[in-house]
């Protein structure tokens, strides 16, 4: 672990910001396994690993494939006085679709499914070419920047917890049984959190401006 000291003496391509609390550093990249951390707020800067590359477009694949999958297959069935019922994640966030809450259900589809989809799919556009060690793709940089961007508009996970609390209150009501999606959706709150913690953004960000440098 490297706590890198405070520095606004020396070029800009020598200094790295935290995106925290903006203290200045000289920049000192960590071996693989370290972390360089920011002294005053403790932001990890850089935490470089072996195969981080590799193991994100896996687990970007995998999400793609998950979100896909959760988006058709049913949510939760809900047996009440003899009356079964099946609803898909799709159902749901377009139940009111025909109404005037149409934004409303347009924009709950859009940031459990669309928004998480999308991140994964930009990640995997961005990584690839890197991890094959050629050069970034065409608006590589944007896509990686609209992919940060639209990280905390990703809320496949807060949906979960959403139906999790929902789901106390309606099981007194009736009988509810998980299906297949539900299973796919905690599964990939896993996913999603264990591709946060392979990101070392600095890492993607040097890889995309060192063609530019040279």
């Amino acid at each position: 672990m490297n706590d890198l000291a405070p520095d606004t003496s020396l070029p800009l391509a020598e200094l790295i910001v935290c995106p925290q609390c903006d203290a200045a550093y000289h920049l000192k990249v960590p071996a693989h396994g370290e972390r360089a951390i920011c002294q005053r707020c403790g932001k990890v800067l850089i935490a470089p690993r072996r195969n981080a590359g590799l193991r994100i477009i896996a687990v970007s694949l995998a999400v793609v494939f998950l979100i896909t999958g959760a988006a058709v297959f049913p949510f939760l069935t809900i047996d009440a006085a003899g009356n079964k019922n099946a609803v898909s994640v799709i159902d749901a966030a377009l139940a009111f679709v025909g109404g005037p809450m149409i934004l409303l259900s347009l924009t709950t589809a859009a940031l459990i499914i669309v928004v998480p989809l999308a991140r994964m799919l930009l990640t995997i556009y961005v990584l690839v070419p890197l991890v094959l060690d050629r050069p970034p793709a065409r608006h590589a940089v944007k896509a990686f920047r609209l992919s940060e961007a639209l990280r905390p508009w990703s809320m496949a996970e807060i949906f979960v917890i959403g139906c999790a609390i929902a789901l106390v209150k309606v099981a007194d009501l009736a009988t509810v049984g998980f299906g297949p999606a539900f299973w796919m959706f905690g599964i990939l709150v896993v996913l999603v959190i264990a591709q946060d913690n392979f990101m070392c953004k600095w890492s993607v960000w040097n890889a995309l401006e060192r063609p530019r440098r040279s």
